[in-house]
């Protein structure tokens, strides 16, 4: 989880920085004047590059397929718990928990063909073909 530490780098670095400010102000208000100037101008200049990053630049959804074809196939491009194709039940084995991060999302595509067939772009707790 990425973004809790980087917000709270940013919290720090801008206490920090008003820290400085009102510090300098007592010994010079005319140099607090001008690093502010400076300070609000960089800090405008990295929040506009990180807002056209965000709406422009960030990763895109992937366009990989999922298909399943043939009798009682399965395909997901995800993970999946249990899985079971054919007539029979299969024993519940107990899933294990899901990983706290979300997995990459495949690259190529997801396809299951052929009877019974079962894939997934994630990864697979438990499956039974029926044979």
């Amino acid at each position: 989880m990425m973004s809790k530490p980087l917000l709270w780098t940013g919290v720090g670095l801008c206490g920090v920085g008003a820290a400085t400010l009102v510090a300098v102000a007592f010994v010079d208000l005319g140099k607090a004047d001008q690093m502010a100037s400076v300070t609000g101008g960089i800090v405008a200049l990295v929040g506009l590059a990180l807002a056209l990053i965000g709406q422009f630049g960030g990763s895109s959804a992937s366009s990989a397929s999922v298909s399943a074809s043939g009798d009682g196939s399965i395909a997901a491009g995800g993970n999946i718990g249990t899985a079971a194709t054919g007539g029979a039940t299969p024993v519940p084995v107990p899933v294990p928990p899901a990983p706290p991060t979300a997995p990459a999302s495949p690259t190529g595509g997801v396809n299951a063909s052929g009877k019974g067939s079962i894939a997934a772009g994630g990864d697979i707790g438990s499956a039974s073909t029926g044979n």
